[in-house]
């Protein structure tokens, strides 16, 4: 709108100079002319002047209300356009403000989460270093071994199926033996097992060499501890012609059989099975297996006394049943007798009681007549 008002102000600003030049043009030409008619001349163009001065200041005075008008509506416009933006900046500001105000919440309740995970892995590397400690120490880490393996046993096998720290005939004592039927017989299983060079192999301590070497020495350990199993537990007519080498770490078990294959070849031709706590544990769920089968096959004429027994039962009780049938059969015979009978009475009633209301009335007439004789 302030842009007309502008291009009107301008055009009239142009007529005017358009005028004003025409009125020179035409004082220029009649300067000359004769004394009669300069009066009327300069009467007339003084009245053009009053009448241009005129329309100048009522076109000036429409175009300053027009420009006033304008001004005050831009701003009105202005004003008001400058509300919604506030309005939005606030909005945004406050959105902006809540997800900044959410985000910092999740990021603390996850820096406290990062933070009690801090603490539980500190403490699982206390409990690792520990274990280590542990492990470190051959009579520890036998004890260890031995406490895993009779945990596993109890909880697998009965009682009878197993002894702890078994003496043999030759003297030496074996961690457990296991009591399976004939002709597997007492299979010992030993849970000591050589951890330092297998230590020595992962340790960042060391160079390549020496890893090598630590490895080499590792294997070596494995053969000595196959031949002193075989040598010691496995004693022909007392024990079984073979014997049990538990590990009592899966890691340990994984790379004896993914990188030294040869050490578990020489084991199986010494009959000495190495075996970790899952394999373990599936040994014992075979032997149960075998322990429950061997248990039925013994009281397996016994399953067939009672299956005889049970069988006699059925007979003595089906022919009971036949005879209840039949009880049942006549009952129900005479229930319907019965009931046929119940319904002859109850109809020979409902005969008696229309005859006596039929004979009531003729009584009455009879008795009148004999008091009118």
């Amino acid at each position: 709108m302030a842009e007309i008002t502008l291009a009107a102000l301008v055009v009239a600003l142009i007529v005017l100079f358009r005028v004003l030049r025409r009125l020179v043009l035409l004082e220029r030409d009649f300067r000359d002319p004769s004394a009669v008619l300069g009066p009327v001349l300069e009467q007339k163009h003084r009245e053009m002047l009053k009448d241009l001065h005129e329309g100048l200041t009522q076109q000036g005075d429409r175009l300053g209300r027009n420009l006033a008008d304008s001004s005050e509506r831009l701003s009105t416009k202005i004003d008001h356009r400058l509300d919604q933006i506030a309005g939005k900046v606030d909005e945004r500001l406050e959105e902006g403000f809540k997800k900044t105000n959410e985000t910092f919440v999740s990021v603390m309740q996850r820096l406290a989460t990062i933070d009690e995970a801090q603490k539980k892995i500190e403490s699982l590397t206390g409990s690792v270093v520990s274990l280590q400690e542990l492990l470190g120490d051959k009579r520890s880490r036998g004890a260890f071994g031995e406490v895993q393996l009779e945990t596993l046993v109890r909880n697998v096998l009965p009682n009878a199926a197993f002894e702890l720290q078994y003496t043999l005939s030759n003297g030496t004592r074996v961690d457990c033996a296991l009591r399976l039927p004939p002709p597997t017989g007492l299979v010992p299983v030993d849970a000591k097992f050589p951890l330092e060079n297998y230590h020595r192999m992962f340790s960042r301590e060391i160079s390549d060499p020496e890893r090598a070497g630590a490895q080499r020495q590792f294997k070596a350990d494995v053969r000595r501890h196959v031949d002193d199993i075989a040598r010691k537990y496995i004693i022909p007519g007392e024990t079984s012609d073979g014997a049990v080498m538990f590990v009592p770490a899966e890691a340990v078990f994984a790379e004896i059989h993914a990188y030294h294959q040869e050490v578990v070849e020489y084991a199986i031709g010494k009959r000495v099975w190495i075996v970790s706590p899952t394999t373990l544990m599936a040994v014992l769920n075979t032997a149960r297996a075998v322990l429950k089968d061997v248990e039925t096959r013994r009281h397996i004429h016994v399953i067939k006394d009672e299956l005889a027994k049970l069988g006699l039962d059925f007979q003595r009780f089906d022919e009971r049943m036949k005879k209840l049938a039949d009880h049942i059969r006549q009952a129900h015979e005479d229930a319907q007798d019965v009931q046929v009978s119940s319904r002859k009475i109850s109809q020979r009633f409902e005969q008696i009681e229309a005859a006596e209301i039929e004979e009531k009335p003729a009584a009455n007439v009879v008795r009148l007549d004999r008091e009118r004789d």
